[in-house]
């Protein structure tokens, strides 16, 4: 487990330092800069001003050159500033990836709790599947935005319940619309793959092999089953955890979540492109963090993986 950890840590910061490169240069090769944005903003400044600017910020060094300046600082722990937010870049992604954190950790637990409960209430009663698979099919295409100004329009306009977004003082009534917003969109992956996963373990021969020594079907299914049907839905679960931090730009819009979808789209829109790269590498490895931990998990669960 050590070797496969320390492995998996290597190719994670080869793969960090290769992304890194590539948005770089892809930032890099857009066209317009910070120093082309500032005449634009002001007329006053001549073309020897903008030289003098491009020497100064080294943006007149080939780009090799710049990448390899700019992966020097990040690795000293300097992330520089936000042209955007005129703070730095430390500060901003902090909080916005906490954020991200929360709404994603608490939609992922309730969209795994119920996803996986309707998989093996499909699983124990065959002829309940086409409810529960219509109902994820339901999930599936229902789109999240239009689910989330429903809960808004219900819970926050008409009844008054809840807030109608916000980041709130650590309130947890902040977060209840967004999380469900965000489950409801995914349980219906895991509710599928949970009941194709339950279904081929119970037909395993030591399920048969409990039941002929009397377990019951809900031991069988919970002590025997799911550890088995666990891997694929973990695998899930790590792909899901990177999507959820970048992808949920259109929640975090609806309810003003300041997270890292909004984060990422407001430096891409307003050409910070410091800011940008930084918060496109931060996801990135989050990503390949949370498949680790999967990888681990899976090993946990079925020593036979190698």
């Amino acid at each position: 487990m050590i070797r496969l950890l320390l492995s998996r840590l290597a190719q994670i910061a080869v793969t960090a330092a290769i992304l890194s490169l590539c948005a770089f240069l892809l930032i890099a090769l857009m066209p317009g800069d910070p120093i082309d944005l500032a005449i634009a903003g002001d007329p006053r400044l001549t073309s020897e001003d903008a030289a003098r600017l491009r020497a100064l910020h080294g943006l007149d060094q080939p780009l090799m050159a710049r990448y390899l300046a700019w992966a020097g600082t990040v690795l000293q722990g300097n992330f520089g500033h936000s042209r955007l937010f005129a703070q730095p870049v430390a500060r901003l992604l902090g909080p916005a990836l906490w954020s991200s954190l929360q709404l994603l950790g608490l939609a992922l637990v309730l969209a795994i709790v119920i996803g996986v409960g309707l998989g093996a209430l499909a699983a124990l009663k065959p002829r309940l599947a086409p409810a529960v698979q219509g109902l994820a099919l339901f999930a599936q295409a229902v789109p999240s935005f239009w689910l989330g100004l429903l809960l808004i329009i219900l819970f926050a306009v008409q009844l008054g319940w809840l807030p109608a977004g916000g980041g709130g003082e650590g309130g947890a009534r902040f977060l209840i619309l967004p999380v469900a917003t965000l489950a409801f969109a995914h349980l219906a992956s895991y509710a599928r793959h949970a009941a194709s996963a339950l279904a081929t373990a119970m037909a395993e021969p030591h399920i048969r092999t409990a039941r002929a020594q009397g377990a019951g079907e809900s031991r069988i299914l919970w002590r025997h089953a799911l550890p088995n049907a666990g891997v694929p839905l973990l695998t899930l679960a790590a792909l899901d955890a990177g999507s959820l931090v970048s992808g949920a730009l259109i929640t975090e819009t609806i309810f003003a979540r300041p997270g890292m979808g909004k984060l990422i789209y407001d430096a891409v829109m307003g050409n910070d492109f410091n800011l940008a790269l930084l918060a496109l590498l931060v996801v990135a490895i989050v990503t390949m963090l949370a498949t680790l931990a999967a990888d681990l998990a899976q090993r946990w669960l079925d020593p036979r993986l190698t």
